[in-house]
Parts: C-alpha cells; sequence; structure tokens
C-alpha cells in the first residue's frame, strides 16, 4: 500500500545512486572536477549523455564558459579521490592535485581525463537546460575511452558517504 510522503523522504529510495565526475578546465587550461550523483545517457545516435550541476558550483560556471566537459564514470581506485572531488571547491585551489588522481589531456575536448577511470566521455555541450536550483547539460558525446576491464564502478548506497563497487559486466 502506498503512503504520502515528501518528495525528500521518497527520493532516499533510489539508492545505491552511481557516482561519476565531470572534468573541466578554466580558460587557462587549469582543471577542476565535480563529483555527481545524476548522470545520464540520453541518446544512442548521436551519443549523448547528460549531467546535472548546481548552479552555485565552480564546476557549471567552467562548463557554461567552456561548452564542453568529461564524464568520467571513476573506478574503485578513486574511492579517496571521488570523496576530494566531491567535499572541496577548485574555484580557491586545485583540488585535483589534492585528489592524487593523473590526468590526462583530452583528445577532442580541453577539459582532462581521468586515468584509472572506468571510462571517460569527452563530451561537447549540446543543450543546457535550467531546472530549479541545477542546470542539466547535455553534452554530445565526441570521444571515449576505457580504462581497465577489470575496473570497478563505485555507487553509493545512501545515508552514509561510504562508496562501494560493483562487478563490471
Amino acid at each position: 500500500m502506498l503512503k504520502k510522503t515528501t518528495a525528500g523522504t521518497a527520493m532516499k529510495r533510489k539508492y545505491p545512486e552511481a557516482i561519476a565526475w565531470a572534468t573541466c578546465a578554466d580558460e587557462n587550461g587549469a582543471p577542476n572536477a565535480i563529483a555527481l550523483g545524476w548522470s545520464m545517457c540520453t541518446s544512442n545516435e548521436p551519443p549523448m549523455l547528460a549531467i546535472s550541476i548546481g548552479h552555485t558550483r565552480y564546476s557549471h560556471e567552467l562548463i557554461e564558459e567552456s561548452g564542453e566537459f568529461v564524464l568520467v564514470f571513476p573506478s574503485e581506485k578513486m574511492v579517496d579521490a571521488t570523496m576530494v572531488v566531491g567535499t572541496k571547491s577548485g574555484r580557491h585551489g586545485d583540488k585535483m592535485e589534492e585528489a592524487g588522481v593523473t590526468l590526462l589531456p583530452g583528445t577532442v575536448v580541453d577539459a582532462p581525463l581521468v586515468d584509472d577511470a572506468c571510462a571517460n566521455f569527452e563530451c561537447k555541450v549540446a543543450g543546457a537546460l535550467k531546472t530549479g536550483d541545477h542546470t542539466i547539460f547535455a553534452g554530445e558525446v565526441v570521444a571515449a575511452h576505457v580504462g581497465p576491464e577489470d575496473a570497478r564502478r563505485i555507487y553509493i548506497p545512501g545515508g552514509n558517504r561510504q562508496f562501494s563497487p560493483v562487478e563490471p559486466v
């Protein structure tokens, strides 16, 4: 039997949730990233992915200005780095250095790729939709890269901030 509740309470039922990163760069090429819970596929042809970022976030500003990002599926090797990327702002410092990840240059976009990730998708923004306090950026995938076949993606089970891996398919 259904029971009426608040949207916030019902939203807790979405967990476990896949964690992703979006990397971007400022006009001088300095890298930044944000950890995301909200990303999805939106089209097979052309391949497109969407991410949702809060308006106040530094990464929102950089993606809006540059028109590009890399959607990264972090691996279990990146749990500690994901905590840094998800809890620090790059507005006033280099959180990518603090996260201790190896960045590689994008092959099509100026945003960096992240080594040790399960996958990296270079995207050019094809559209943006402001939705309340977030913007959904739809990106056309212009290049894709995969990490080791045994890399396991991380998920957040909800409630606490302990990430857990799942087996790759």
